[in-house]
């Protein structure tokens, strides 16, 4: 993670919580007091961004904060390991500590829902894909602990690709037409995907050329019958109705890609909490 990108997204985050001050912390104790703390998984989980995100919010509320032994992204860590050990100022551990944690939280949640996809499907050629649909101003640390945890990331944003989706092909009266106007306009470095739901509209698909289909919403027997009529023309997506209880046989399916909105849109946040280890007297 560049901290380029991050630090600013990271500092909203913080003067929303901290706004006017912490007067809890700042009533309690003088500012000068040292101590540490260890933030632990209380359940299994796989980690992400502890040192890029959680403690990069520490540093950039107080550099003489000392963030170690931090677990590494993908590292698979069981109920009471530590991900991370803190110490230096209480006022600032305290003043951090509340986001850190729910970044941490949000982000190991995500990493191990993306991974427990990514085992469903092992031995199957299909990537794991997420989606757009991400909460507002964590798209780029929910994409990231996606690749965390085994999956890919689709488009970043609707700069990123041409995607024709239902209300395009609506909206423009066909898929035919659509493809016609996008490649018009869009650089002939950039593939062109469409989403479809019926097999008429891939054989659409195919007549135009199109090099990426993505078979939305389809059950299992309409997927084989539409991955028979692409084989090896175009690159297949898969999406809707994917959970883990069906994931597996939609990639036996043959299909290259299945996208997954839960990844980011319902991943539940894995339970991590802070210790408190020690806090020494004030320094005079």
């Amino acid at each position: 993670m560049d901290t380029f990108l991050i630090d600013d997204l990271l500092r909203g985050f913080l003067r929303e919580d901290l706004e006017h001050g912490d007067i809890t912390t700042e009533a309690i104790f003088s500012g000068h007091e040292t101590g540490s703390a260890v933030i632990r998984a209380r359940e299994p989980l796989i980690a992400a961004g502890i040192e890029a995100v959680a403690a990069r919010v520490f540093r950039l509320l107080d550099e003489r904060l000392v963030c170690e032994q931090m677990a590494a992204d993908g590292q698979r860590l069981s109920r009471g390991d530590c991900l991370m050990r803190i110490s230096g100022p209480v006022w600032s551990i305290l003043r951090g500590e509340r986001t850190a944690l729910n970044l941490a939280q949000r982000l190991c949640g995500i990493t191990t829902l993306t991974n427990s996809y990514v085992e469903a499907v092992q031995g199957c050629k299909t990537a794991i894909t997420d989606t757009r649909k991400t909460t507002p101003g964590l798209r780029l640390l929910e994409k990231y602990a996606v690749r965390c945890g085994g999956g890919r990331n689709h488009r970043h944003s609707l700069s990123d690709g041409v995607l024709i989706k239902d209300n395009h092909i609506a909206a423009c009266g066909s898929i035919s037409e659509a493809v016609r106007r996008a490649r018009a306009s869009v650089p002939h470095t950039i593939a062109i995907e469409v989403e479809t739901d019926t097999l008429a509209q891939v054989v659409e698909c195919l007549r135009c050329g199109v090099r990426i289909i993505m078979l939305d919403n389809m059950d299992v027997p309409m997927l084989r019958q539409a991955v028979m009529m692409i084989r090896d023309q175009a690159l297949i997506e898969a999406s809707g109705g994917v959970n883990l209880h069906t994931v597996r046989a939609i990639a036996e399916t043959g299909v290259d890609i299945i996208s997954v909105g839960a990844l980011t849109h319902s991943a539940p946040a894995c339970d991590i909490g802070l210790d408190w280890e020690s806090a020494a007297p004030p320094v005079c």
